[in-house]
């Protein structure tokens, strides 16, 4: 048995949210009290830890994290940059060192950021003449390739738009290099990628990164080749952290004819939902809004399934056992996510199938009139707090006000709704710290927008802030029993702060920094 004590031990259970010790036994918490109630367990040949006063939190959980494009993106170019001229830059860079005729690929770029927007999609061919190149955009909604990535792709002026995507083209009809959407996927399922063992060993490398950060436990939502590096990880015992799996919509019908079903694996590997797309993102203006863009009057965002054909997939979802999580950005979106969401509770019900723990990725935007129903229904709004300050100058310029109804932690909150907060990292660094921070705040960790931060109003306490990260995300994975908490029965999953963050200025959130971090009594990862 590991004995961890002289700790101040933030534990989540409302029984007894304070304590200053811990007994490990086998992985899992066996007690929680004072140093006298714990160390009087002590037996031969058992460990004593002397924390020294430290703090120690419930390990925390990203949300929502693509844990391939994670993992692979440590290698790939850094494209978010505040000029396009350095984006370029750095790609040619990478292309010097790369032999002439192999891939060059990158992510983070934003054209809001950049004072000329997107500007000519063909400057990325002098960067690059030698090499094909694919950018994927923060919002990894829109992709930037160059003309031999375009010609091996076999994109012309005569290559029809997909569905659900467009390929940007001059007044000529040539293509410019700028997918949105579906289209990227014309590019990136030509480029050659990594086997599956490979892959297994990035996320492997990819784990010293997340729990440096804080992270025992990640919710992916990348598709089977992630699935099929973590079973590889899981099986030899190299998964190190707590992984919910979703389930891409393709796969539905054939994880339903296997019998698969929600909550199905292990303790460091189950499934999850079965993840659908109902819009695309505020960055590229493809997230689908009830009335149009601000200045983009024949712009009203892409809407790719409504609440009909969300409703099919879902009764064939619930039938299988399996929970839904919905990507909505845009009022739009939301609501036709939300009127299928109704729909399907009364399914359920009519059919005697259990109320499934039903998300909506993102809920970006929401209509006040929706904003009260995710509660109502039981639906999970697993959100991501950096969001909300990454985007407020782009919201407040494309939204105008209705920005007002973006992000609205507080609102749901205190409607009721259950949050389980994340990164939807590469988008977002996936660092939960500065998740917090913007959740508590509503600032950029440089101050912006001012002392007051953005729509104040929906602010969260850090007490909140830290359940979002905690308590919701072990309910939204049908883990509250397990995970979340640092109480008799529930893992040892826990980081251990050189601070306190309940003492410190809020503004400084976004710097804290765990100095050692458990999973499973095991310490993975220290400072």
């Amino acid at each position: 048995m590991r004995l961890l004590y002289n700790a101040r031990i933030y534990t989540q259970d409302a029984r007894r949210p304070l304590v200053s010790a811990l007994a490990i036994d086998r992985g899992v918490v066996a007690a929680a009290g004072s140093d006298d109630e714990i160390l009087h367990l002590a037996q031969a040949g058992d460990q004593k830890e002397d924390m020294g006063g430290a703090v120690i939190w419930p390990g925390l959980t990203d949300a929502h994290l693509h844990l391939e494009y994670y993992s692979l993106g440590l290698t790939r170019v850094d494209c978010e940059t505040s000029t396009r001229a350095e984006c370029l830059r750095r790609v040619a860079e990478r292309a010097a060192q790369t032999p002439a005729g192999e891939w060059v690929l990158g992510h983070g770029w934003n054209q809001n950021e950049w004072a000329e927007g997107f500007g000519d999609g063909r400057d990325l061919n002098g960067a690059a003449p030698h090499h094909p190149v694919h950018l994927t955009s923060k919002s990894v909604h829109a992709s930037w390739a160059n003309a031999l990535a375009l010609q091996a792709a076999g994109i012309t002026a005569n290559t029809p738009d997909p569905q659900g995507g467009r390929i940007e083209r001059d007044a000529h009809g040539q293509p410019t290099g700028f997918l949105f959407e579906s289209a990227m996927e014309l590019v990136e399922k030509i480029i050659p990628m990594p086997s599956v063992h490979i892959l297994s060993e990035a996320i492997e490398r990819a784990q010293q990164n997340l729990w440096g950060m804080g992270l025992t436990g990640v919710h992916d939502f990348d598709r089977a080749r992630s699935f099929g590096a973590l079973q590889i990880l899981n099986a030899e015992k190299r998964l190190k952290m707590r992984v919910v799996k979703s389930i891409p919509l393709e796969s539905l019908q054939e994880a339903a004819a296997v019998g698969l079903r929600g909550g199905f694996g292990n303790d460091f590997l189950w499934i999850g939902s079965v993840k659908l797309f109902a819009d695309g993102a505020l960055g590229p203006h493809t997230a689908a809004m009830l009335s149009p863009y601000e200045n983009e009057p024949d712009n009203t965002g892409m809407l790719f399934l409504d609440a009909e054909q969300f409703f099919e997939y879902g009764q064939q979802a619930a039938q299988a056992g399996l929970g839904l999580a919905i990507h909505a950005i845009g009022d739009r979106a939301n609501h036709e996510v939300l009127e299928a969401y109704q729909q399907l509770r009364a399914y359920e019900a009519a059919n005697h199938l259990p109320a499934l723990r039903h998300r909506i990725e993102h809920v970006q935007n929401l209509h006040p009139m929706d904003q009260k129903r995710l509660a109502e229904m039981n639906i999970i709004a697993s959100m991501q707090p950096i969001h909300a300050t990454s985007d407020m100058f782009a919201a407040d310029q494309y939204w105008g006000p209705r920005a007002a109804n973006a992000y609205v932690f507080k609102t749901l909150l205190e409607s009721g709704a259950a949050l389980a907060f994340g990164s939807d990292a590469p988008v977002e660094v996936p660092n939960p710290f500065i998740g917090i921070h913007a959740a508590v705040t509503r600032q950029r960790p440089n101050g912006q927008p001012d002392a007051q931060g953005w729509y104040p109003q929906q602010r969260l306490s850090l007490q909140e802030a830290l359940n979002a990260y905690t308590l919701g995300p072990a309910f939204a994975a049908g883990r509250e029993g397990f995970l979340g908490k640092l109480a008799s029965g529930y893992a040892a999953d826990l980081i251990v702060l050189k601070t306190d963050p309940f003492q410190m200025d809020p503004t400084a959130l976004h710097a804290v920094l765990p100095q050692a971090t458990m999973v499973a009594g095991e310490w993975v990862w220290r400072a």
